[in-house]
């Protein structure tokens, strides 16, 4: 029993020395080899520590020194990322060299989008050489002029060497860092770029295509398809470092958001095109309205993130929104029967799958991260959503053509009936009007006779109304003679009799014709300003009233008139001054009042004012032979 517990403490022992012997072998972290026989090979897991700096002041001599040896971590993802913005990044890399190898070799970074990088290359002397490279630098200060960034590495040893890379980034970044030979190198970039070529290529000939069928046909499904192609393609071009190299390899600034203004662009005009190429607004006009407020959310987040917080470009996963909102849409219109939504599903379903694959690799799914196909997935599935787009704009054109063809058809057929029906409608006309013709020949023999009689008839009535008409110009001769008799017999009775004050009212009925008595009074020697003598005048804003042209006085009709300021309406003043006039002034207030249906006192103190006038113009008055009262009007 002792051998046993001794051989079990025996086995207990060795176990644990054996693990105290390996456990650094199998902690430590793996050195990637120099072999010519290997093209390349992609650093990823415990071939990558990497140490997170919060407070972004650790130097390179602290972070290579040994107190910080064990601080690095081990990557557990495929490819690590800088996720904390606010952070460095430092990461390190073991290289076994070969120098007896017959190539050359580089170390290449695939993501173009990290800002700044500081390469800490270690020399065969054990110093290390710094080189910094990124996207904020201009791109002639590339080592290599390709889209990513290239660092050739010194073979010239046999050793095991540290290489450390120093991140810091404003948007999230994968590390992903690649040793490859050049010969590789070369080979691999201009497979790249004649896909490259490829992928750009199919995006402008599809643009041009549907522009020149904007052109012709001026549908704006055509017009958001171009823009739409174009902003994924700008998109791509930004992100994979094209559009860097080519088209503003100076412009670091712009580099730095172009691929925002990209994203933005590819979500409006997806979602306009699919309004328009889906007719969204006639068949679900609810989801129309859904579409706009997503549109304009869309573009408030955008230029919020533009002007007060660009750290929110990053999340570009936000575009997911505008593309379910499409989708969603696709399906919904083609539940409804509308046959060409179905392209679009299918196209839509290639680029959701594609957009859920990087969503997916970004929130850490690292088996789903295996290779090229997955990096490039994205671009893939706009290729295929491109042609697929393509073909439901074609199937929309060709039910349209269909739906023409039917019309027309149907057109020719309704016209042929019509010409038919025409011909029948014509005979039976034809028939009739030979019958009528008949009838009215007879007729018009009757009807010529009677016109004869009629013909005469009128000749006679035409002589009857030449005589009935000079008979009617005398008595309307007579009729004018008779009435301007009347006038002027009503009007001599009115200045010089005793009327009463309805007949008076046929003279004077209302306060116009009042006034036009006053302005012809006052006036009848002509026009002269009070103020500045003036003789010219406009007519003046009260009714009569004439207004100086020289110094602008404007002199209505009573001023100066025995009118002026009275409360008494105007055709009663009149009356009571010819009362007052015809009675030589005998007439009481009381009478007056009673008339006049206005107040004793009123006509008493009025009364009394015209007796003044009288007194005064006693010697003018009995020189007047009539009209005498109007004497009394003008002060």
């Amino acid at each position: 029993m002792f051998n046993q517990f001794t051989h079990s403490l025996l086995r207990v022992f060795i176990t644990a020395l054996l693990l105290l012997v390996l456990s650094p072998a199998i902690y430590a972290q793996k050195v990637v080899t120099v072999n010519d026989h290997v093209d390349q090979h992609i650093f990823n897991f415990n071939e990558i520590e990497w140490l997170k700096d919060t407070a972004n002041k650790l130097s390179f001599e602290k972070i290579s020194g040994k107190d910080y040896e064990h601080r690095f971590t081990k990557s557990l993802k495929s490819t690590p990322q800088t996720t904390d913005l606010k952070a460095t990044y430092w990461f390190k890399i073991k290289i076994k060299h070969n120098s007896k190898a017959n190539k050359r070799y580089l170390l290449e970074f695939f993501d173009q989008t990290i800002d700044h990088v500081t390469a800490y290359l270690p020399q065969k002397n054990g110093t290390y050489e710094i080189k910094e490279f990124g996207d904020q630098f201009k791109f002639d200060q590339r080592e290599v002029h390709h889209k990513n960034f290239e660092l050739y590495i010194n073979n010239d040893n046999d050793e095991t060497q540290v290489y450390y890379f120093k991140f810091k980034s404003s948007q999230i970044s994968d590390a992903i860092i690649v040793l490859r030979s050049v010969d590789w190198f070369i080979s691999y970039a201009l497979d790249e770029y004649f896909y490259f070529g490829i992928f750009y290529g199919m995006i402008l000939v599809f643009s041009f295509y549907n522009l020149i069928m904007f052109i012709a046909i001026r549908q704006r499904q055509y017009l958001y398809y171009v823009l739409y192609n174009l902003s994924v393609g700008f998109f791509e071009m930004s992100t994979d470092g094209i559009a860097y190299q080519y088209l503003w390899s100076a412009a670091t600034a712009w580099n730095q958001i172009a691929y925002a203004f990209a994203l933005y662009a590819t979500s409006l005009f997806a979602l306009l095109f699919t309004k328009q190429l889906l007719l969204v607004k006639a068949k679900a006009p609810r989801l129309n309205q859904f579409i706009l407020y997503v549109i304009g959310i869309r573009t408030v987040l955008f230029l919020y993130s533009l002007f007060f917080d660009r750290s929110l470009f990053t999340y570009k996963f936000l575009e997911f929104i505008p593309l379910a909102v499409a989708f969603y849409t696709g399906i919904y219109i083609y539940k409804q029967g509308y046959k060409p939504a179905r392209f679009f599903v299918l196209g839509y379903s290639f680029l959701f799958i594609g957009f859920t694959l990087k969503f997916l690799i970004m929130l850490g799914f690292e088996w789903l991260n295996f290779g090229v196909i997955s990096y490039y997935s994205l671009s893939f599935c706009f290729v295929l959503e491109m042609v697929f787009l393509s073909f439901a704009i074609g199937d929309k054109v060709r039910i349209l053509k269909t739906k023409k063809e039917k019309v027309q058809r149907q057109i020719i057929r309704q016209m042929a009936e019509n010409a038919k029906l025409k011909d029948t409608l014509n005979q039976q006309l034809e028939t009739k009007v030979e019958e009528r013709t008949k009838e009215v020949f007879h007729k018009s023999l009757i009807i010529e006779a009677k016109n004869a009689e009629l013909l005469a008839v009128n000749d006679r009535l035409q002589q009857q109304a030449e005589e009935i008409s000079r008979m009617n110009v005398l008595l309307e001769q007579d009729n004018q003679e008779l009435q301007t008799n009347v006038e002027k017999v009503t009007r001599d009775r009115v200045m010089s009799a005793d009327v009463d004050f309805e007949e008076f009212s046929r003279i004077y009925p209302d306060k116009e014709s009042c006034n036009l008595f006053l302005s012809e009074l006052k006036w009848k020697d002509g026009y002269t300003c009070r103020k500045c003598k003036n003789t010219h005048f406009y007519t003046g804003h009260i009714a009569f009233s004439r207004r100086c042209s020289k110094c602008g006085y404007e002199e209505s009709v009573t001023a100066y008139t025995v009118f002026q300021n009275t409360r008494i309406p105007i055709n009663k003043a009149f009356y009571m001054i010819f009362l007052i006039y015809s009675s030589k002034g005998k007439i009481s207030s009381h009478k007056l009042a009673e008339i006049l249906n206005i107040r004793q006192s009123t006509c008493w103190t009025y009364g009394s004012k015209i007796k003044i006038l009288m007194e005064e113009r006693k010697a003018v008055l009995k020189k007047v032979s009539k009209n005498g009262w109007s004497q009394l009007v003008l002060e």
